[in-house]
């Protein structure tokens, strides 16, 4: 049954031609607010596949320069790098360590793109440890291993002025711990790095959607899991909203919200909770996995669902996304 209003007010006025939709668009996407990730490691030439991520590689320094130098030319709005050593050990080491897999692809990578791109790193020892967790283990009482919050927070300071002395242009701390914010803020400060922006997951939930990046990352851990330390994907929404707000408190700049789709209800409440603070979220792996595999299949429209998906994730809230399709969307657009 027509409105009462009916025929006077006709949204569809407001739909027929294209130039009056593009007109009175509120969210669009652009290249400049897409991060690309990407995965370095050892070698000279390698670009290793990662199977369940197609289109997406294991790269050595060399290739990574390749792609950064394509993402500058792209205008994206940076990068950020995840590393694979060449050795794990039981600290992670190499994420410590001036001659580490990162410290060398940021300085490379920088020497050839210089400010023409932003590169962000990614901090967290998953990646780097033998066991897959995200810090220093400790024994239980009950039995088995937990992650050393406290422990772990001096070796998180230690690889994030790795990455700032190499010259990151922003680090993105991930590994959960509680209070990291505060001690990255306060050792950055300590060491010259005052103007180095730290990009927080402060939302980042223990997602089922991980598995590619886990292959990709060679992270899966080697016991347990890491619900410990990340967010219950059952847990009240309310306490994204505190983790948020207690990383601000602590000095983050800008926060994450991960992963991306199944959390968009979060992306919004933060949105709405704290006006003016810049909000990323990251379009996971599973998330490209499950598109890349449907549309392979000839069942969606892979750049269709891909923007239509991403103007969801700015539509709830997000002034960034980090997405695996960075390249593909500055192109399509």
């Amino acid at each position: 049954m027509p409105h009462s209003s009916f025929p006077t007010i006709r949204l569809r006025r407001l739909r027929d031609e294209p130039a009056v939709r593009r007109l009175i668009q509120e969210t669009t996407l652009s290249p400049e607010r897409l991060i690309l990730p990407l995965f370095v490691r050892p070698g000279e030439g390698v670009r290793q596949p990662i199977a369940s991520m197609p289109g997406n590689f294991q790269l050595s320094i060399d290739e990574l320069i390749k792609e950064a130098e394509q993402a500058a030319a792209l205008g994206l709005g940076g990068i950020i790098l995840f590393g694979i050593p060449e050795t794990k050990d039981t600290i992670g080491s190499d994420a410590m360590s001036e001659a580490g897999i990162i410290a060398r692809a940021v300085r490379a990578v920088k020497q050839s793109v210089g400010n023409k791109l932003l590169l962000i790193t990614d901090v967290c020892f998953c990646e780097y440890t033998d066991h897959g967790h995200c810090g220093v283990l400790t024994p239980k009482n009950s039995g088995g291993y937990e992650v050393d919050n406290d422990a772990t927070l001096e070796n998180l300071v230690r690889q994030a002025l790795i990455h700032a002395r190499a010259g990151a242009d922003m680090i993105a701390p991930s590994s959960m711990m509680d209070g990291i914010v505060r001690v990255l803020r306060s050792g950055l400060d300590r060491d010259g790095f005052s103007h180095l922006p730290i990009m927080s997951y402060a939302a980042k939930y223990a997602s089922s959607f991980y598995g590619p990046f886990r292959e990709a990352a060679q992270s899966t851990p080697q016991f347990g899991n890491r619900r410990s330390y990340q967010m219950d994907p059952a847990a009240a929404a309310a306490q994204a909203v505190r983790e948020v707000q207690l990383d601000l408190n602590e000095g983050a700049d800008i926060i994450i919200v991960k992963p991306a789709l199944a959390y968009l209800d979060i992306v919004r409440m933060v949105r709405d909770r704290f006006e003016g603070v810049p909000i990323a979220t990251y379009n996971v792996s599973g998330e490209f996995s499950m598109v890349k595999a449907t549309a392979e299949k000839g069942w969606i429209d892979e750049k269709a669902v891909v923007l239509e998906s991403l103007t969801a994730m700015t539509r709830a809230g997000a002034n960034i996304i980090l997405t695996y399709w960075a390249k593909d969307v500055a192109q399509w657009l």
